[in-house]
């Protein structure tokens, strides 16, 4: 019989959220190959971060209201200073400088990113495997991130494929900044 935990893990991460909507307009702006640094962090940090509730972290959140806070205001700003840079994006990037997402950056991200925060507390407690905390954090982080690079792969691959349609400045702007709203609208989802 298949451990429940994983359907709910996948529905979890495969749903919109801040990472579907980064990997798909990286995807769509810089292809797949210049993505996969960011998907791999993405892959690695859902791992952590599952691994961590594993281990109780939820327990310390809920003792520390203060730090939840922080881990807030900071899962905000950062997808409103994200936002604001798709929102701003080119197709090409004329000067070179622009780049995807690196992997130490998607894996930092992974910390505040309240959308897996959530799903991740959900699971370790609607799912607990009755192991102990070090075993319990690898079966989550392994869960996590075993099912998240299937999701990865399908939304960053999703993107790359949109760059057929995203021929014009004008298809780029508006998926762009069709991808922005829907960032911005996570970071206010937050504090709900």
């Amino acid at each position: 019989m298949i451990d429940p935990l994983y359907g709910f893990v996948f529905l979890g991460l495969f749903s919109p959220g801040p990472n579907v909507v980064l990997l798909t307009a990286s995807g769509a702006r810089f292809g797949l190959k210049r993505t996969l640094p960011h998907l791999f962090g993405v892959v690695l940090g859902v791992g952590i971060t599952a691994g961590l509730t594993g281990l109780g972290i939820a327990a310390l959140l809920a003792q520390v209201p203060t730090l939840a806070l922080i881990l807030k205001l900071a899962a905000s700003a950062w997808m409103l200073w994200m936002a604001w840079g798709l929102w701003n994006s080119h197709r090409k990037q004329g000067d070179g400088r622009e780049r995807p997402m690196s992997f130490v950056e998607a894996v930092l991200f992974q910390w505040i990113n309240p959308k897996v925060w959530a799903v991740a507390l959900a699971a370790s407690s609607a799912y607990p495997g009755g192991l102990g905390p070090v075993a319990e954090a690898m079966r989550l982080g392994s869960a996590f991130s075993g099912l998240n690079l299937l999701c990865c792969l399908f939304w960053a691959s999703a993107g790359s494929l949109l760059t057929w349609l995203l021929t014009t400045p004008r298809a780029w702007r508006i998926f762009a900044r069709i991808m922005a709203l829907a960032l911005g609208g996570f970071s206010v989802m937050v504090f709900l």
